[in-house]
C-alpha cells in the first residue's frame, strides 16, 4: 500500500492583491518568524495569538480553502474559570475562526460549548505591529521602531496602533464590529468575557484595517485621493470569487487522465488569477500578478513578462496587462543610484518605508539586464497569438527605446554583446534571471566580478531582434527590419566564437571583464535553445549535456553542475532547480526537435508537482537526486504561489503539444508528441486571434495524432510542423507555412 506524502511549509498563507498573510498552521503570527499580515511592504500585524483564559487553543484542523481566505477550527485544553472555582474540561469548547482578506482583514469567531454545564472563560487577542518593511523581515534585520503609539477607543470598539515617521504614516485599526458582549482591553489584549450555557453559541465579527497615511494601504494609485469611509470596503467573498470565475473561465481549459497533470494545471490557473495585483488594473480584463508570496508581492518587469509568455496558449490577452503597465514605468533619464537608462523596463517596484525614504532604491528599480530584452519577445508572442496590430502601434515608441537601450546601455563595451555592471551602491551584483549574488561562478568554484554577460543574454537579444524585424515589416518598416536581422546574424556569429566549450560539448555561462568564460555547465545555455541562437549543429551537444547526471536530478535541470565545487542543492541558484528554467529549457529542445527530451523535463515536473501541497509548484526546490522512495524538498524560503512556477505548467503542456500561431495569417501550427504516461489531451478554449477552437491529442502506434473538436470565430487552419529552427534571413512568416494540413 502506497503513502500520499506532500512536501509544503508549515504555515497558511492567504492573499489578496498587495495584502497577505502569513501565519503558523494554529492561524497565530511569531514576530520572530517570517509571519504576519503585510501591505504594501510593511507589516501591519507582526504578533496574533489567541488565548482561553490565558492558554494557547488547542488545533483540530486548519487550511486555506481559497486563496484569500482560512479557517482555523480549535479547542480547548482543560482551564480554570475565571473565579478559580472549577475547570473546564478539555475539547469542551470549540472555535471556529474564518478569515477573509483585501485590502482589510475580516474575521469571524464561532464558540460552541459541548460541555453539558453553563461555562464561563475569557477569549483573549494579543496584538503587536512593528510596521517592519518587508526586506526588514525578509532579512532578519528588525529595527524596534519609535513613534509607535497604542490606542483604545471604548466607544468605537477599536484598537488603534499607528507609527508615525515624518511623512511616512501607517496605522493597523482593529474593530470589532460586532460581538456577543462588549469587549475591553487590558495589558496589551483585547478580551471578551464569555459566558455560554450548554449547547450554546457566541460569535464576534472583527476587522483589521490596514492604512497608509488616511488611505487604505492598498489603496490604487490610479484612483482620486479621497479617504475611503472607515467602513467594510472590501470586495465580498462572493465578489472575489466572481473575478476568480471570470478569469478561469476565460482560460483555456485541459482534460487528461492524468491526475497530477490535471491537478497542476488547474492549480496554475487558479494561482494566477490570486496573485492579480488590483491597484495595477487598467481595466477589468487587463491586469498583471505580482511575482510571488511572500516576499515578490510587488511589480516586478522579468516576472511579470515571463508569466506572460509562459501563459500565451492558456489566455493570451493576459499579457496585454504587463504590456502596457511596464511600459508606463518606461525609464526616460539616467539615475545611476536606481540603475535606470533610457529605455530599460523596471526591475522592481516597491512602496514600503525604505523604498519611501530612500534607503533603498525600488521606487523602481532597473537593475535588470533581461527585463527590457524580454519586452521585445513577450511584445511579439502576443501579436503571434492574437494578431492585435493596435496594441503594435500603440506601443512601437516603447520598443524603439528597448532596442536603444539593448544597443547603447546594454551593451556595455561596445564590442556587439551584452554585459552588466551596477552603477548603484546599493544595486545587484547579477543581473540576469539568476540574481542572487553568488551565483555566477567560474568552473573552480570562484565568484565572477563584474562586468559579466551570461550567454542567455545574447540569445534573448538576438531573439528579440528576429521577431522585432517582423514587427517592423507588419508596421511598414522593411529598411529596419533588414537591419535587425543583419544585426542578429552578427550576434550569432559572435556568441558561437565566445561563448562555445568544445571540452564540455555546452555553452559558458557567461564571460567576464576580461571577456575569458566563466566556464560552469549550467542550465542558462538551455535558454539559448528556447532563443535559437544556438547552432543547429552544437543543439543537439548542449541538449545531451543537460540532461547528463551532473545537470539532471530526476526532477529537473539543475542551475548549476554538480561538479562544481560551489554546488548546494539547496541553495537558492547553485544547484537548486526552478520549474520556470525547465520550462523555458524544455520550449528550446522542442524548437530543435528533440522531443523525448522535452518529455522527459515534463514528466521530472509533474512528478515533483505531485508531491507539493495542492500540486503547488513552489518557486524553486533542492536538486537533490530523485531516487525511490524519495520526494522532492521544498527550497527554505521559496514564493508559494508565484507567477512563473505556475506558468511554468501551462508552458510545457503547450511545449509538449508544440502550439505555435500565426493569428494574423488565420494558421495554427502544431507540432505534438506526447508520452506514454500522457496518452491523451483536450483543450478547449483556445483563443488564436479571432478564433476559439478545442483540439483533441493523442497516442496512438508510434505517434500522436489530433483534431479539432469545436471551431467558434474566423477561419483558421490548423497545420502540422516539423522543427522550427528561424534564421535571421526568414521573412516574417513565410518560412512558418510548411507542413501538413490537417482540419
Amino acid at each position: 500500500m502506497s503513502v500520499e506524502i506532500k512536501v509544503g511549509p508549515p504555515v497558511i498563507t492567504i492573499n489578496r492583491g498587495s495584502t497577505f498573510m502569513i501565519t503558523d498552521q494554529s492561524g497565530e503570527i511569531d514576530q520572530t518568524k517570517s509571519q504576519g499580515l503585510f501591505a504594501d511592504d510593511t507589516r501591519f500585524l507582526s504578533t496574533y495569538q489567541l488565548y482561553i483564559n490565558d492558554k494557547s487553543w488547542t488545533r483540530v484542523a486548519s487550511a486555506a480553502v481559497t486563496y484569500y481566505a482560512a479557517l482555523l477550527n480549535l479547542t480547548n485544553p482543560k482551564v480554570l474559570t475565571p473565579d478559580g472555582r472549577s475547570s473546564i474540561e478539555e475539547n469542551t469548547v470549540a472555535l471556529t475562526l474564518q478569515r477573509s482578506l483585501d485590502s482589510s482583514l475580516v474575521e469571524q469567531f464561532h464558540i460552541v460549548n459541548y460541555s453539558q454545564v453553563q461555562v464561563n472563560f475569557m477569549l483573549e487577542l494579543a496584538m503587536r505591529s512593528d510596521f517592519a518593511d518587508l526586506f526588514e523581515v525578509k532579512s532578519d534585520r528588525l529595527t524596534r521602531r519609535r513613534n509607535i503609539a497604542t490606542v483604545w477607543d471604548i466607544r468605537r470598539r477599536e484598537l488603534t496602533t499607528s507609527y508615525h515617521n515624518d511623512d511616512f504614516h501607517r496605522r493597523t485599526i482593529y474593530r470589532v464590529r460586532k460581538s456577543d458582549g462588549d469587549p475591553a482591553y487590558a495589558n496589551g489584549r483585547l478580551v471578551f468575557d464569555v459566558n455560554l450555557p450548554p449547547m450554546s453559541a457566541w460569535e464576534a465579527d472583527c476587522e483589521a484595517l490596514l492604512l497608509s497615511g488616511d488611505r487604505r494601504a492598498t489603496r490604487s494609485r490610479r484612483h482620486s485621493g479621497v479617504e475611503p469611509p472607515l467602513a467594510p470596503a472590501m470586495a465580498s467573498g462572493a465578489d472575489l470569487e466572481q473575478f476568480q470565475q471570470q478569469w478561469i473561465s476565460a482560460c483555456a481549459g485541459l482534460q487528461c487522465g492524468n491526475g497530477a497533470v490535471q491537478s497542476a494545471y488547474d492549480q496554475a490557473i487558479e494561482d494566477l488569477g490570486a496573485l492579480r495585483l488590483p491597484e495595477h488594473d487598467l481595466s477589468s480584463d487587463v491586469w498583471v500578478p505580482s511575482a510571488g508570496v511572500p516576499w515578490f508581492v510587488a511589480l516586478f518587469g522579468r516576472d511579470s513578462l515571463i508569466a506572460s509568455y509562459q501563459s500565451m496558449g492558456t489566455n493570451a490577452p493576459f499579457a496585454r496587462g504587463a504590456l502596457r503597465e511596464l511600459a508606463n514605468y518606461q525609464a526616460k533619464e539616467q539615475d545611476d543610484w536606481r540603475d535606470a537608462q533610457p529605455g530599460k523596463i523596471l526591475h522592481e517596484l516597491r512602496r514600503g518605508e525604505l523604498a519611501h525614504f530612500h534607503v533603498l532604491p525600488y521606487t523602481p528599480y532597473y537593475g535588470t539586464a533581461d527585463a527590457t530584452i524580454l519586452y521585445l519577445i513577450i511584445m511579439h508572442e502576443y501579436y503571434r497569438w492574437t494578431g492585435d496590430r493596435q496594441l503594435l502601434e500603440e506601443l512601437i515608441g516603447v520598443a524603439e527605446g528597448c532596442l536603444s537601450w539593448i544597443d547603447n546601455y546594454g551593451d556595455l563595451d561596445g564590442d556587439g554583446l551584452q554585459e552588466w555592471q551596477t552603477l548603484s551602491k546599493d544595486g545587484y551584483e547579477n543581473m540576469c534571471w539568476k540574481d542572487s549574488g553568488d551565483c555566477i561562478v567560474y568552473r573552480d568554484g570562484r565568484q565572477a566580478i563584474s562586468p559579466k554577460g551570461t550567454c542567455e543574454l545574447q540569445g534573448y537579444v538576438y531573439d528579440a531582434k528576429i521577431r522585432m524585424a517582423e514587427i517592423c515589416e507588419v508596421l511598414g518598416d522593411k529598411q529596419k527590419a533588414s537591419r535587425l536581422r543583419r544585426e542578429a546574424t552578427t550576434l550569432q556569429r559572435k556568441f558561437e566564437e565566445a561563448y562555445w566549450m568544445e571540452d564540455e560539448g555546452i555553452y559558458a555561462l557567461g564571460l567576464d571583464a576580461g571577456k575569458q568564460q566563466i566556464d560552469s555547465v549550467s542550465s542558462n545555455p538551455g535558454h539559448c535553445l528556447w532563443t535559437t541562437i544556438a547552432s543547429p549543429g552544437r543543439a543537439r551537444r548542449v541538449m545531451e549535456r543537460l540532461l547528463q547526471p551532473d545537470m539532471w536530478c530526476g526532477w529537473g535541470i539543475r542551475t548549476l553542475s554538480s561538479k562544481n565545487p560551489a554546488y548546494n542543492p539547496y541553495s537558492y541558484q547553485r544547484g537548486s532547480v526552478w520549474p520556470h528554467d525547465n520550462g523555458i529549457i524544455a520550449g528550446g529542445f522542442k524548437r530543435y526537435g528533440f522531443h523525448d527530451a522535452v518529455n522527459k523535463v515534463a514528466e521530472g515536473i509533474f512528478a515533483a508537482a505531485s508531491f507539493f501541497d495542492s500540486y503547488r509548484l513552489p518557486e524553486v526546490f533542492a536538486g537533490v537526486d530523485r531516487k525511490p522512495a524519495t520526494f522532492p524538498s521544498q527550497y527554505l524560503g521559496a514564493n508559494i504561489p508565484q507567477a512563473w512556477a505556475a506558468g511554468s505548467v501551462l508552458h510545457l503542456i503547450r511545449t509538449m503539444l508544440g502550439l505555435r500561431p500565426d493569428a494574423a495569417n488565420g494558421v495554427l501550427y502544431v507540432q505534438p508528441h506526447l508520452p506514454e504516461w500522457l496518452p491523451q489531451i483536450e483543450l478547449s478554449n483556445v483563443q488564436i486571434g479571432h478564433s476559439v477552437i478545442g483540439l483533441r491529442f493523442w497516442l496512438e502506434g508510434d505517434g500522436t495524432h489530433f483534431d479539432v473538436r469545436h471551431h467558434e470565430g474566423r477561419n483558421l487552419d490548423v497545420v502540422r510542423e516539423g522543427p522550427e529552427v528561424p534564421t535571421p534571413e526568414a521573412t516574417g512568416t513565410a518560412d512558418l507555412r510548411r507542413g501538413r494540413r490537417r482540419k
